[in-house]
């Protein structure tokens, strides 16, 4: 009998090779940045950080930072999106619940929704995972326009070379 001892299979790391075509992981270790310049402006005191845009499956994942109080966006997706709030609060005018640091959102593909931030919030930050297109509407559902992972991608582009990152900043996140 060996006096060697064995070592724990359930504490070694997988053994064989990932496959080829597998995609490079991303970890962002400071989601929530320090670095003004990682906030990409979206709109007035609206911004968002980019965690991941994957242009090959159409989604995006981001960080949403909003600084006003108001209605900030009236909308619709034709896929389900995922919100975590962590900090803040916001309702849809559409519904009688609100979002609040800790609740988990699930928005139904088709539904259209009017994103509002109570007067009272200083700084709300909701991370969201949008698969698709967030088309923007009026009130009567006429197009204002839309967003998809190939738009946030240009405006990261453009706005990280304004800041001095480099237009190059942004393909870290794009798989």
């Amino acid at each position: 009998m060996s006096s060697e001892k064995t070592a724990d299979p359930r504490m070694m790391p997988y053994q064989l090779p990932f496959p080829a075509e597998a995609q490079k992981e991303i970890v962002v270790e400071s989601a929530i940045p320090t670095d003004e310049r990682l906030w990409v402006p979206q709109a007035e005191n609206v911004w968002f950080r980019p965690l991941c845009l994957n242009a090959s499956q159409g989604y995006w994942t981001n960080l949403l930072r909003v600084r006003k109080a108001g209605v900030l966006s009236r909308h619709r997706h034709p896929a389900p999106v995922h919100g975590f709030v962590l900090k803040g609060r916001w309702r849809y005018l559409e519904h009688d619940w609100t979002a609040q640091e800790g609740s988990y959102v699930y928005e139904p593909p088709g539904e259209t929704h009017t994103l509002y931030v109570p007067e009272d919030v200083e700084e709300m930050i909701t991370y969201f995972t949008v698969t698709g297109v967030m088309y923007y509407v009026d009130p009567y559902g006429n197009g204002q326009g839309y967003e998809d992972v190939f738009t946030k991608i240009e405006m990261c582009r453009k706005h990280y070379e304004q800041v001095g990152l480099g237009a190059d900043f942004i393909t870290q996140f794009i798989r």
